[in-house]
């Protein structure tokens, strides 16, 4: 019976995020609300994810430049979070059912 073995020969994209946190980078996620070009008073939301260099964010405002540049939609707000690269796992438990 043959295994499963991984392809060890390349780094995979996985490889690529651990240098990145071990480099400083965070995992950082920024919530875009922007108002729809055809309905100005509709507000969208986008998710965007990377790691990226906190507290100046090089990544994310590329991010947004490129969006106020190139796409349509006018920025309404951007929340940003960022996760501690290592540490325990925090979990929040409801005791409600959604």
């Amino acid at each position: 019976m043959n295994l499963w073995t991984p392809d060890t020969s390349r780094p995979g994209p996985g490889c690529q995020d651990l240098k990145r946190q071990l480099s400083g980078h965070q995992l950082t996620t920024a919530e875009i609300l922007y108002a729809l070009p055809d309905y100005p008073r509709l507000l969208q939301t986008y998710i965007w994810q990377d790691y990226d260099e906190a507290p100046k964010f090089p990544l994310l405002n590329q991010f947004i430049t490129f969006w106020q540049r190139d796409l349509h939609g006018r920025l309404h707000r951007v929340t940003v979070s960022v996760r501690e690269t290592f540490g325990e796992a925090r979990f929040t438990f409801y005791a409600d059912e959604f």
